[in-house]
């Protein structure tokens, strides 16, 4: 009998440490991650999710992982990792919120040289018929791009005294490193490059000295480009001429002490640029901007 009470013991006591053991489980403890979630949002002076991983294995880390990530979307009061955002009064009564883009913020097929065939390839082979094919669609492009511009009053002697303008502002803003001035004559990808530039400049040089000498050599346009953003209705685009200006330039930076450390204004430098210029065709007031320069 003694034996079979000890037996019945030590089968008790095993049954006890079982149930212990798969309570300790991370798969039998949701009450404890429902409370440890629903104190996320006030942590304070580190991350809710190094909270929660404290004191725990690599598994428990992962299991933990992925609870949250399937729990947070099912929170309401407490949750922090969706947002809801209202629509203006105004929207809200039309029941319509209207999405309106002011730059596509990539230059479409940006301008490169072609290799130059001779006129026997271009006849009598078929990498010269195929490269005609592309030189024509190319233009055709082009052709069709100026043709839409000009039923909106384009005159391309206007626009290159605009676009000369604007070229001259852009690099004496930069040479002053005026930042908030800038702005306003690039788009917003534009912007974030031209301001790089500006800090990259100041670190190296405390000033700089630019100057564009007049009249300028050379204008031309290279190619011109049409961006649909609305598929029923072809009114709605961007408009991108490239053009190339072949000016020429006195330029000179100085030090921190003021001394010259590159460039002589007393010398003029011929300087080729490659700007490409976008215009909505479909904004009420929409003007020229900068949106890239290329470099062959």
């Amino acid at each position: 009998m003694s034996l079979v009470r000890r037996f019945q013991t030590v089968r008790s006591l095993l049954k006890t440490a079982g149930s212990r053991e798969s309570s300790s489980l991370p798969f039998g403890c949701w009450r404890s991650y429902h409370s440890s979630l629903c104190h996320v949002p006030e942590a304070h002076g580190k991350s809710a999710y190094s909270r929660l991983y404290e004191g725990h294995s690599v598994n428990t880390h992962l299991l933990r992982s992925t609870m949250i990530a399937e729990f947070l979307p099912f929170m309401n009061e407490k949750r922090s990792a969706t947002t809801q955002v209202k629509a203006p009064p105004q929207l809200q009564k039309t029941g319509a919120v209207r999405v309106s883009m002011v730059s596509p913020g990539f230059v479409y097929e940006p301008y490169a040289l072609r290799e130059k065939i001779s006129i026997w390839r271009r006849c009598f082979t078929r990498s010269g018929w195929r490269r005609t094919k592309e030189d024509f669609i190319r233009e055709l492009r082009s052709a069709y791009a100026i043709a839409k511009l000009r039923k909106t009053g384009y005159s391309k002697n206007t626009f290159y005294i605009e676009a000369l303008e604007l070229y001259k502002q852009i690099n004496i803003q930069m040479a002053n490193g005026e930042k908030k001035t800038i702005r306003k004559n690039v788009t917003e990808r534009m912007y974030s490059a031209l301001k790089n530039e500006i800090k990259q400049r100041e670190a190296m040089w405390d000033g700089v000295y630019w100057e564009m000498v007049e009249p300028v050599v050379k204008i031309r346009t290279l190619q011109a480009r049409l961006i649909g953003i609305d598929r029923t209705d072809l009114k709605k685009a961007f408009i991108q001429l490239t053009l190339e200006f072949l000016t020429k330039q006195k330029f000179e930076a100085y030090d921190a002490k003021g001394n010259v450390a590159a460039g002589d204004k007393n010398k003029e430098v011929l300087v080729r640029d490659i700007w490409v210029f976008e215009k909505s065709l479909f904004h009420t007031g929409a003007y020229w901007r900068l949106c890239g320069r290329i470099k062959l």
